[in-house]
């Protein structure tokens, strides 16, 4: 099918073209070096160059905590690339993991992640071919996506699911406020542009378990009557419900047939899970904050969830999330990758080449960047219907005009924390 994209417009600057030479012998690290942007908000981009002048782009985005993966890349990381082989993927990444001693965390592997994906990105030009390809070719025509749907309220909410639905989604996250609260974490003013990290110092939201869970299975219903069954449903708890109140509200939400009920509870304790398996088949996914295998490993091995989230940089890179992949593979658990606007256009590329190419995909979550970041960031994916694709540019297909970015100064911003109705730090 023709692939178009509706946002970007290509004309002001030309993706690299590079073909296939020099794609075996060794290929020299020359240079590196962080590039901190915020068109709208903040960005953290590693470039990688070659010395035969072929570069690589890596996203180091840690929302809430940019400067300090920024840091960790110029400090420590590219000093130790210089003079190394650009070809020797794995052994850099192994490198980088076993040799920093103080291994994963979210700073060091978002740091490692940029590398392996810079990397990858030079690979692919260098061999005249994009990064799917080099991954074992396409498992699928097209990456089904899904978009956010939210309100203030449930009325508000089902009119935004209809857009989305006209636009040819066939799966659409829905959220709505809950009454009573001033403000909900993941329900965003902008339907499009959805940007969590809000202020110079965090927003505090107030909290209240018991109004929410009231108003969510009367979200579907409503969902349902209006959008009918054709349409995949998601959900986002974010992390704020202990196991029993999650198996109680999947068990509500079964009729309703949701694709899957995202971060249900928090995962340090994967134990946790199977509380809530015992309690619903509502389908569960997690693993958007994880950053390395060990993190869902168990989840995974005792299936008690159905979609791993985890995301190019937050877990280590292509190379450490196909990993996470093949282990779920073995117990059928799918990918579903965590898709927000605080993941660069790089990051979207490097999921979308990993999306087409591993066995096990489920979804990949899109939310629209905007078009300043789009210009900052001219890339050769596209959506229709639905669906994406990374296309056929060698390597992502991202480039970064560095003359844009450098007009958008960083500015700093928290995630909002939340607290109960009487005061008390919420656990999420």
């Amino acid at each position: 099918m023709p692939r178009t994209n509706p946002i970007v417009s290509h004309d002001r600057h030309e993706l690299p073209t590079t073909v296939g030479q020099g794609a075996s012998k060794a290929v020299k690290i020359i240079d590196a070096k962080v590039i901190v942007t915020s068109p709208g908000r903040n960005f953290v981009t590693l470039k990688i160059i070659t010395e035969d002048g072929v570069y690589g782009l890596g996203d180091a985005t840690l929302n809430g905590r940019e400067l300090s993966v920024a840091s960790y890349l110029q400090d420590h990381v590219i000093p130790c690339l210089i003079g190394r082989d650009a070809h020797r993927i794995e052994d850099i990444w192994q490198y980088l993991y076993k040799g920093a001693y103080w291994r994963r965390g979210p700073v060091t592997m978002s740091a490692i992640a940029a590398v392996d994906t810079a990397l990858w990105d030079i690979k692919g030009k260098l061999a005249g071919l994009p990064v799917y390809q080099l991954l074992g070719g396409a498992s699928r025509e097209s990456v089904m996506v899904y978009g956010h749907a939210n309100g203030t309220t449930i009325e508000d909410t089902v009119k935004v699911a209809l857009e989305y639905q006209a636009q040819g989604y066939k799966a659409i996250r829905i959220q709505c406020g809950v009454p009573g609260m001033a403000s909900t974490y993941g329900v965003s003013k902008d339907k499009y542009f959805y940007e969590p990290a809000d202020a110079d110092l965090p927003t505090e939201n107030v909290w209240n378990t018991s109004k929410y869970l009231r108003i969510v299975p009367e979200l579907f219903k409503a969902a349902r009557e209006a959008l009918g069954w054709d349409v995949h449903l998601l959900h986002d708890i974010h992390h704020r419900l202990t196991p029993i109140e999650a198996g109680r509200l999947g068990k509500d939400l079964e009729q309703y047939r949701p694709f899957w009920l995202e971060d249900a509870t928090p995962a340090e304790n994967q134990e946790a899970f199977k509380l809530i398996r015992q309690h619903t088949t509502t389908p569960l996914a997690v693993g958007e904050i994880f950053n390395s295998i060990h993190d869902c490993r168990e989840l995974i091995e005792n299936q008690l969830i159905d979609y791993i989230r985890a995301t190019v940089v937050h877990a280590g890179g292509i190379s450490h999330l196909r990993k996470i992949a093949n282990l779920a593979d073995l117990y059928q658990v799918r990918t579903g990758c965590h898709g927000a606007t605080d993941l660069s256009p790089v990051c979207m590329a490097a999921a979308l080449h990993f999306d087409l190419s591993v066995p096990n995909f489920g979804v990949q979550e899109y939310m629209r960047h905007t078009p300043e970041t789009d210009a900052v960031f001219p890339h050769a994916y596209t959506f229709e219907n639905g669906a994406m694709h990374p296309g056929e540019a060698p390597g992502l297909g991202v480039d970064i005009d560095e003359e844009l970015a450098a007009k958008y100064e960083y500015n700093r911003a928290f995630l909002p924390v939340n607290r109960l109705e009487d005061g008390t730090m919420f656990n999420w």
